[in-house]
Protein backbone atom coordinates (compact mmCIF):
# COMPACT_ATOMS: atom_id res chain seq x y z
CA UNK A 1 0.00 0.00 0.00
CA UNK A 2 1.42 3.63 -0.84
CA UNK A 3 0.59 6.42 0.76
CA UNK A 4 0.35 9.69 0.63
CA UNK A 5 -0.73 12.34 3.14
CA UNK A 6 -2.99 15.38 2.14
CA UNK A 7 -5.44 17.40 3.56
CA UNK A 8 -8.75 19.00 2.40
CA UNK A 9 -11.33 21.73 3.69
CA UNK A 10 -14.53 20.97 4.81
CA UNK A 11 -16.41 24.25 5.23
CA UNK A 12 -13.22 26.31 6.86
CA UNK A 13 -11.47 23.76 8.51
CA UNK A 14 -8.53 21.91 7.35
CA UNK A 15 -8.91 18.41 7.43
CA UNK A 16 -6.12 16.13 7.79
CA UNK A 17 -6.13 13.14 5.64
CA UNK A 18 -4.06 10.32 3.56
CA UNK A 19 -4.51 8.69 0.05
CA UNK A 20 -3.82 4.93 0.04
CA UNK A 21 -3.30 3.59 -3.11
CA UNK A 22 -2.48 0.14 -4.45
CA UNK A 23 0.85 -1.06 -4.97
CA UNK A 24 0.48 -0.87 -8.70
CA UNK A 25 -1.43 2.16 -9.40
CA UNK A 26 1.40 4.02 -10.40
CA UNK A 27 1.96 1.08 -13.22
CA UNK A 28 -1.22 0.92 -15.10
CA UNK A 29 -2.34 4.64 -15.04
CA UNK A 30 -5.88 3.42 -15.16
CA UNK A 31 -8.42 5.36 -13.47
CA UNK A 32 -9.55 3.93 -10.12
CA UNK A 33 -12.47 3.30 -8.60
CA UNK A 34 -12.13 4.55 -4.93
CA UNK A 35 -13.18 4.42 -1.55
CA UNK A 36 -14.18 7.34 1.30
CA UNK A 37 -13.02 5.38 4.27
CA UNK A 38 -14.97 6.99 7.37
CA UNK A 39 -13.90 5.67 11.64
CA UNK A 40 -16.96 5.78 14.11
CA UNK A 41 -17.40 8.46 17.34
CA UNK A 42 -13.85 9.20 17.72
CA UNK A 43 -13.67 9.91 13.95
CA UNK A 44 -9.33 9.01 13.59
CA UNK A 45 -7.92 7.74 10.06
CA UNK A 46 -5.15 5.66 11.81
CA UNK A 47 -6.93 2.90 13.08
CA UNK A 48 -10.40 1.61 11.76
CA UNK A 49 -9.91 3.78 7.84
CA UNK A 50 -6.45 2.81 7.95
CA UNK A 51 -7.14 -1.00 8.58
CA UNK A 52 -9.54 -0.77 6.19
CA UNK A 53 -7.34 0.71 3.57
CA UNK A 54 -4.57 -2.13 3.93
CA UNK A 55 -6.88 -4.64 2.42
CA UNK A 56 -9.04 -2.70 0.15
CA UNK A 57 -6.05 -1.29 -1.49
CA UNK A 58 -5.18 -5.06 -2.15
CA UNK A 59 -8.38 -5.32 -3.89
CA UNK A 60 -7.73 -2.44 -5.87
CA UNK A 61 -9.38 0.31 -4.70
CA UNK A 62 -7.77 3.94 -3.78
CA UNK A 63 -8.50 4.81 -0.23
CA UNK A 64 -9.13 8.20 1.50
CA UNK A 65 -9.30 8.35 5.16
CA UNK A 66 -9.42 11.74 7.21
CA UNK A 67 -9.42 13.19 10.67
CA UNK A 68 -12.79 14.35 11.11
CA UNK A 69 -12.92 18.06 12.12
CA UNK A 70 -11.43 18.43 16.30
CA UNK A 71 -9.67 15.54 16.10
CA UNK A 72 -5.95 14.83 16.05
CA UNK A 73 -4.19 17.65 14.06
CA UNK A 74 -7.62 18.73 12.03
CA UNK A 75 -9.04 21.94 12.59
CA UNK A 76 -12.41 22.23 14.54
CA UNK A 77 -13.25 22.96 17.81
CA UNK A 78 -11.92 19.85 20.27
CA UNK A 79 -14.73 18.40 21.79
CA UNK A 80 -17.31 19.50 19.55
CA UNK A 81 -18.81 16.06 18.24
CA UNK A 82 -22.05 16.78 16.02
CA UNK A 83 -23.14 13.96 13.47
CA UNK A 84 -24.60 16.59 11.30
CA UNK A 85 -21.13 18.29 10.90
CA UNK A 86 -19.69 15.00 10.49
CA UNK A 87 -21.74 14.25 7.63
CA UNK A 88 -20.91 17.27 6.06
CA UNK A 89 -16.82 16.48 6.10
CA UNK A 90 -17.73 13.08 4.22
CA UNK A 91 -19.54 15.11 1.87
CA UNK A 92 -16.64 17.43 1.20
CA UNK A 93 -14.49 13.59 1.37
CA UNK A 94 -16.29 12.92 -1.84
CA UNK A 95 -15.74 16.44 -3.31
CA UNK A 96 -11.71 16.33 -2.68
CA UNK A 97 -11.45 12.62 -3.39
CA UNK A 98 -13.31 13.30 -7.12
CA UNK A 99 -10.91 16.37 -8.03
CA UNK A 100 -7.67 14.13 -7.97
CA UNK A 101 -6.05 12.26 -10.27
CA UNK A 102 -6.16 8.97 -11.46
CA UNK A 103 -9.42 8.49 -9.89
CA UNK A 104 -12.61 7.39 -12.13
CA UNK A 105 -15.37 9.67 -10.63
CA UNK A 106 -17.87 7.44 -11.75
CA UNK A 107 -16.96 5.04 -9.28
CA UNK A 108 -16.52 6.64 -5.32
CA UNK A 109 -18.36 4.90 -2.46
CA UNK A 110 -18.70 5.12 1.28
CA UNK A 111 -17.75 3.18 3.64
CA UNK A 112 -18.69 3.44 7.52
CA UNK A 113 -18.02 2.32 10.75
CA UNK A 114 -19.49 2.51 13.80
CA UNK A 115 -20.88 6.17 14.61
CA UNK A 116 -19.52 6.66 10.71
CA UNK A 117 -22.16 4.26 9.51
CA UNK A 118 -24.69 6.94 10.04
CA UNK A 119 -22.53 9.24 8.68
CA UNK A 120 -22.01 8.14 5.29
CA UNK A 121 -25.92 7.27 4.75
CA UNK A 122 -26.96 10.84 5.61
CA UNK A 123 -23.85 12.01 3.40
CA UNK A 124 -25.25 10.12 0.54
CA UNK A 125 -28.57 10.85 0.75
CA UNK A 126 -28.08 14.64 0.82
CA UNK A 127 -25.22 14.36 -2.17
CA UNK A 128 -26.55 11.55 -4.53
CA UNK A 129 -22.99 11.45 -5.75
CA UNK A 130 -21.81 8.38 -5.18
CA UNK A 131 -22.11 4.68 -6.69
CA UNK A 132 -22.70 2.60 -3.59
CA UNK A 133 -22.68 2.74 0.23
CA UNK A 134 -21.51 0.46 3.37
CA UNK A 135 -22.75 1.17 6.89
CA UNK A 136 -21.13 -1.17 9.45
CA UNK A 137 -21.95 -1.88 12.99
CA UNK A 138 -23.87 1.37 13.66
CA UNK A 139 -26.81 2.67 14.75
CA UNK A 140 -29.37 4.31 12.78
CA UNK A 141 -32.32 5.70 15.27
CA UNK A 142 -30.14 7.83 18.58
CA UNK A 143 -33.42 7.77 20.63
CA UNK A 144 -34.16 4.11 20.26
CA UNK A 145 -30.63 3.41 20.44
CA UNK A 146 -29.49 5.27 23.65
CA UNK A 147 -33.02 3.64 25.33
CA UNK A 148 -31.55 0.24 24.35
CA UNK A 149 -28.48 0.80 26.68
CA UNK A 150 -29.40 2.60 29.62
CA UNK A 151 -32.46 1.84 31.82
CA UNK A 152 -35.22 4.06 31.88
CA UNK A 153 -34.03 6.45 34.86
CA UNK A 154 -30.72 6.33 33.24
CA UNK A 155 -32.33 7.60 30.37
CA UNK A 156 -34.73 10.11 31.65
CA UNK A 157 -31.33 11.77 33.33
CA UNK A 158 -29.84 12.06 30.14
CA UNK A 159 -33.07 13.83 28.53
CA UNK A 160 -32.36 16.53 31.30
CA UNK A 161 -28.75 17.12 31.46
CA UNK A 162 -29.25 17.59 27.38
CA UNK A 163 -32.07 19.80 28.38
CA UNK A 164 -29.86 22.08 31.29
CA UNK A 165 -26.69 22.07 28.01
CA UNK A 166 -29.22 23.82 25.73
CA UNK A 167 -30.28 26.06 28.18
CA UNK A 168 -26.93 26.76 29.18
CA UNK A 169 -25.40 27.04 25.17
CA UNK A 170 -28.21 29.44 24.64
CA UNK A 171 -27.74 31.66 27.55
CA UNK A 172 -23.89 31.35 28.18
CA UNK A 173 -22.60 30.46 24.94
CA UNK A 174 -20.80 26.98 26.15
CA UNK A 175 -21.90 23.75 26.15
CA UNK A 176 -20.16 21.58 28.98
CA UNK A 177 -17.45 18.96 28.78
CA UNK A 178 -17.39 15.86 30.09
CA UNK A 179 -16.57 12.19 29.66
CA UNK A 180 -15.64 11.04 26.85
CA UNK A 181 -17.89 7.99 27.01
CA UNK A 182 -20.53 10.02 29.65
CA UNK A 183 -23.60 9.07 27.84
CA UNK A 184 -22.19 6.24 24.98
CA UNK A 185 -20.88 3.74 27.57
CA UNK A 186 -19.15 0.70 25.91
CA UNK A 187 -20.04 -2.59 26.86
CA UNK A 188 -17.61 -4.89 28.24
CA UNK A 189 -15.91 -6.51 25.52
CA UNK A 190 -15.86 -3.33 23.76
CA UNK A 191 -14.35 -1.28 26.62
CA UNK A 192 -11.30 -3.55 26.83
CA UNK A 193 -10.33 -3.71 23.09
CA UNK A 194 -10.81 0.09 23.49
CA UNK A 195 -8.23 0.15 26.31
CA UNK A 196 -5.70 -2.39 24.20
CA UNK A 197 -5.90 -1.12 20.75
CA UNK A 198 -7.69 2.28 20.47
CA UNK A 199 -6.36 4.22 23.54
CA UNK A 200 -2.94 4.61 22.40
CA UNK A 201 -3.61 6.53 19.35
CA UNK A 202 -2.68 9.94 19.37
CA UNK A 203 -5.90 11.89 20.81
CA UNK A 204 -8.16 9.16 21.80
CA UNK A 205 -10.27 10.06 24.24
CA UNK A 206 -10.52 13.84 24.31
CA UNK A 207 -13.57 14.71 26.79
CA UNK A 208 -16.29 15.44 24.38
CA UNK A 209 -19.34 18.16 24.70
CA UNK A 210 -23.28 17.63 25.51
CA UNK A 211 -24.09 18.51 22.65
CA UNK A 212 -23.09 15.96 21.18
CA UNK A 213 -26.03 13.89 23.25
CA UNK A 214 -28.53 15.96 21.26
CA UNK A 215 -27.19 15.20 17.92
CA UNK A 216 -27.39 11.65 19.10
CA UNK A 217 -31.43 11.96 19.86
CA UNK A 218 -31.89 14.02 17.10
CA UNK A 219 -30.28 11.12 14.40
CA UNK A 220 -33.18 9.50 12.16
CA UNK A 221 -31.54 7.95 9.61
CA UNK A 222 -34.13 5.60 9.45
CA UNK A 223 -36.22 8.02 8.07
CA UNK A 224 -34.41 9.18 5.40
CA UNK A 225 -32.56 5.92 3.99
CA UNK A 226 -34.83 5.03 1.55
CA UNK A 227 -34.37 8.23 -0.12
CA UNK A 228 -31.02 6.67 -1.29
CA UNK A 229 -32.68 4.35 -3.89
CA UNK A 230 -31.15 3.46 -6.66
CA UNK A 231 -27.93 3.58 -4.89
CA UNK A 232 -27.12 0.38 -3.41
CA UNK A 233 -26.87 -0.41 0.32
CA UNK A 234 -24.38 -2.47 2.27
CA UNK A 235 -25.17 -3.46 6.14
CA UNK A 236 -22.89 -5.05 8.00
CA UNK A 237 -23.61 -5.95 11.59
CA UNK A 238 -21.88 -8.51 14.09
CA UNK A 239 -24.83 -10.63 15.16
CA UNK A 240 -23.60 -10.74 19.12
CA UNK A 241 -22.58 -6.64 18.93
CA UNK A 242 -23.84 -5.42 22.64
CA UNK A 243 -22.41 -1.71 21.95
CA UNK A 244 -25.13 -1.28 18.59
CA UNK A 245 -27.60 -4.01 18.92
CA UNK A 246 -28.26 -6.15 15.67
CA UNK A 247 -31.49 -4.58 15.89
CA UNK A 248 -30.33 -1.51 14.32
CA UNK A 249 -29.56 -2.84 11.37
CA UNK A 250 -32.18 -5.24 10.89
CA UNK A 251 -34.64 -2.15 11.59
CA UNK A 252 -32.77 0.15 8.98
CA UNK A 253 -32.84 -2.53 6.15
CA UNK A 254 -36.68 -3.07 6.89
CA UNK A 255 -36.87 0.80 5.82
CA UNK A 256 -34.27 0.85 3.02
CA UNK A 257 -35.04 0.58 -0.55
CA UNK A 258 -33.45 -1.83 -2.96
CA UNK A 259 -31.03 -2.60 -3.77
CA UNK A 260 -29.61 -3.48 -0.64
CA UNK A 261 -27.63 -6.64 1.08
CA UNK A 262 -27.69 -6.99 5.33
CA UNK A 263 -24.80 -9.31 5.98
CA UNK A 264 -24.29 -10.73 9.26
CA UNK A 265 -20.46 -10.96 10.92
CA UNK A 266 -19.72 -13.50 13.33
CA UNK A 267 -18.51 -11.28 16.04
CA UNK A 268 -19.24 -8.19 18.62
CA UNK A 269 -18.76 -4.66 17.82
CA UNK A 270 -14.92 -4.86 17.22
CA UNK A 271 -13.50 -8.45 18.48
CA UNK A 272 -12.72 -8.88 14.80
CA UNK A 273 -11.28 -5.93 13.86
CA UNK A 274 -7.88 -7.24 13.45
CA UNK A 275 -6.59 -6.63 9.95
CA UNK A 276 -5.39 -10.65 9.87
CA UNK A 277 -8.76 -11.64 11.26
CA UNK A 278 -10.37 -14.59 9.43
CA UNK A 279 -13.65 -12.59 10.16
CA UNK A 280 -12.44 -8.88 8.87
CA UNK A 281 -10.82 -10.47 5.98
CA UNK A 282 -13.85 -12.17 4.96
CA UNK A 283 -16.33 -8.64 5.44
CA UNK A 284 -13.49 -7.05 3.35
CA UNK A 285 -13.94 -10.05 0.71
CA UNK A 286 -17.59 -9.13 0.74
CA UNK A 287 -17.07 -5.18 0.38
CA UNK A 288 -14.91 -5.85 -2.67
CA UNK A 289 -18.09 -8.06 -4.20
CA UNK A 290 -20.33 -5.35 -3.34
CA UNK A 291 -18.66 -1.93 -4.76
CA UNK A 292 -17.36 -4.19 -7.84
CA UNK A 293 -21.42 -4.75 -8.51
CA UNK A 294 -22.20 -1.14 -7.73
CA UNK A 295 -19.58 0.35 -9.78
CA UNK A 296 -20.09 -1.65 -12.42
CA UNK A 297 -24.05 -0.18 -12.38
CA UNK A 298 -22.92 3.23 -11.83
CA UNK A 299 -22.41 4.36 -15.59
CA UNK A 300 -26.52 4.73 -15.35
CA UNK A 301 -27.14 8.57 -14.90
CA UNK A 302 -27.07 9.60 -11.36
CA UNK A 303 -29.55 10.07 -8.50
CA UNK A 304 -31.21 13.29 -9.11
CA UNK A 305 -31.85 15.12 -5.62
CA UNK A 306 -34.16 17.74 -4.90
CA UNK A 307 -33.11 21.00 -3.14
Amino acid sequence: MIQKDTAFYSEGSRLEATLYYPEDAARDGAPRPALVVNSGYQGFNEFYPKMFAERMTERGFVCLGFDYRGMADSEGEKGRVLIEEQAQDVRNAVTFLRAQEGIDPRRIGLVGWGMGAANVILAAEKGGDVAGVASLNGFYDGERWLKSIHTYDEFQKIVAEVAEDRTNRVLNGESRLADTFEHYPLDPATGDYVEKELSQVYGFGHPTRLQFTESILDLKVQNVVANLAPTPLFLAHGERNSLHPYDEAAALYEAAASPKTLYTIDGRHNDFMFVDHPEFVALCDRLRDFFDVAFTESAAPARTVSA
